[in-house]
């Protein structure tokens, strides 16, 4: 199978799903704007997120994947079908202990998480109120994770990238549809989670069934395999523990600055997360498959050549989307989210956390491809160690930055300490014995750099100032955007072609 093309597709699944995203975005900013109804749904929605990364996308898909692709490899359909029903039973029973403890903890939770609510007596009862309806989102996105990372093995890549898209047709409708049935509008979404929730899992359960590995209860763990999983999340659930904590403390600070603050985060977040979405989580899902089935095959050669094309095709993506990020930062956020109660004080907000973000997103990116080379081999330490000292560096950047920089400051540090991980889970990857670099990498760096050099000085000379786009029609803006977005991209490219770096070498890597 040609790795650029499902690449492809997934990247293109999950294009719609980031698309649907602004959308559902951009209708949350018009109906209830900035202030402190956003705030306590972005506080009460990041939270069963974070754990959610934690349980099932994080630590279990990790751990998971690569002894599934091993029991793919050398054992028998019987063999693998035990170990999924067993694996799914733990993984069901422990979200229905967690679901249970943060419904009825919420206070508490949101006590630890966003302590500056606490002297707003009304925005606490808020946010806890809408906590307890999102919590159990948890349960179903994380099942619905465990039914994806078993599809993406299989090679049934489009479904789980598809899967995302329900939770935003979800609150799209809640939103534009529902909002006025309650007394608090902004409940609405919380119960769109719900359902969206609810929506990813049972979506992708025909899918399963058709390819034969639909979860039964067996509540049997005596399986080797069920073990190792579970001994490769241990470091695992400390490690993407230590990324989750890290933005934890983040809303923790933001909760004590403007009202406003974490709504502003969040918008840039979702802007980050776009390009970061599409290369760097793609390349992930495609990969950590392909490098579990290459080292347990003992194909180290195929090992390192898959690692070098990720690398080389994610710098190929990233670096050009990182600088047009920070530079089409104020025209990104206008002709996304500059309607209705979404103030031009917003727009100058978010744009100041987009620019911090955009420094840490070749390094997020990275951070994709590099970490799954090493859950590949299952060494979840190294990782969870280099997780381990980010969060430090993360922290000790957040005290120096929040004084001068506000919400930026902490977006700033989260996009420094991304820098960080990448750096050194490469200087580790390296050291070892699997991955050695192809020639030809500094010619290749060099003629990225100067091609998005190029790309940057026509996207400045064209972008114009925030007056422009905020006296825009809403169709202006969006031709507007799509002419600079296209003009960036015919830059870049035609820059690369001129310094005879061919593309369609990334075309031909077969799985």
């Amino acid at each position: 199978m040609k790795l650029f093309k499902t690449l492809a597709s997934v990247g293109g699944m999950t294009t719609i799903s980031r698309i649907l995203g602004f959308i559902r975005d951009s209708i949350i900013a018009r109906v209830f704007g900035v202030g402190i109804e956003t705030d306590a749904f972005f506080v009460a929605f990041k939270i069963p997120n974070l754990i959610r990364r934690i349980s099932a996308e994080g630590a279990f898909t990790q751990a998971f994947v690569p002894v599934l692709a091993e029991y793919k490899n050398k054992k028998l359909k019987l063999d693998v079908n035990y170990l999924i029903n067993k694996v799914a039973t733990l993984l069901g029973l422990f979200l229905v202990l967690i679901t249970l403890l943060g419904v009825f903890g919420a206070p508490w939770l949101i006590y630890i998480s966003a302590p500056g609510f606490i002297s707003e007596p009304d925005k606490f009862d808020l946010t806890v109120n809408l906590l307890q309806i999102t919590f159990p989102y948890i349960f179903f996105i994380s099942l619905a994770s465990m039914a994806g990372a078993i599809l993406n093995t299989y090679g049934k890549f489009i479904v789980p990238a598809f899967t995302p898209v329900w939770l935003n047709i979800s609150l799209i409708v809640g939103a534009l549809y529902f909002s006025e049935l309650f007394n608090e509008p902004i409940t609405v979404l919380a119960w769109a989670v719900f359902v969206g929730g609810v929506l990813q899992l049972f979506f992708q359960i025909p899918f399963l069934k058709q390819i034969g590995f639909l979860p039964k209860i067996n509540l049997d763990i005596k399986d080797k395999g069920v073990w190792r999983i579970l001994k490769l999340m241990g470091p695992g659930i400390l490690g993407v523990s230590v990324v989750q904590i890290s933005l934890l403390i983040n809303t923790i600070f933001a909760s004590f600055l403007t009202s406003g603050s974490v709504s502003w985060l969040y918008y840039a977040d979702r802007l980050m997360e776009f390009p970061a979405g599409i290369i760097g989580v793609s390349l992930s899902v495609v990969l950590l498959p392909s490098l579990s089935k290459s080292f347990s095959k003992k194909k180290s050669a195929d090992y390192s050549e898959l690692v070098n094309w990720g690398l080389r095709l994610g710098l190929l993506l990233a670096v050009p989307a990182a600088t047009a990020l920070a530079i089409l930062a104020i025209p990104l956020i206008s002709t996304l989210f500059h309607y209705g109660a979404f103030t031009e004080k917003d727009i100058l907000m978010t744009q100041y956390a987009l620019t911090a973000y955009s420094i840490g997103l070749v390094g997020l990116i990275l951070i994709k491809i590099l970490a799954p080379a090493f859950y590949a081999q299952q060494n979840v330490k190294t990782p969870v160690k280099i997780a381990i000292f980010t969060l430090f560096c993360t922290q000790f950047m957040n005290l120096i930055f929040i004084g001068y920089f506000q919400h930026a400051g902490l977006a700033l540090a989260i996009g420094l300490g991304a820098c960080i991980n990448a750096g050194l889970l490469f200087y580790h990857l390296k050291k070892g014995n699997l991955f050695k670099l192809n020639i030809g990498w500094l010619m290749f760096l060099l003629k990225v750099i100067f091609a998005t050099f190029v790309m940057a000085l026509g996207l400045i000379y064209f972008k114009g100032e925030i007056e422009l786009w905020v006296n825009y029609s809403a169709f202006s803006r969006i031709l507007h955007l799509l002419t600079m977005v296209f003009l960036g991209t015919i830059l870049y490219f035609i820059t690369l072609k001129l310094c005879r770096l061919d593309i369609t070498d990334f075309f031909k890597k077969t799985i």
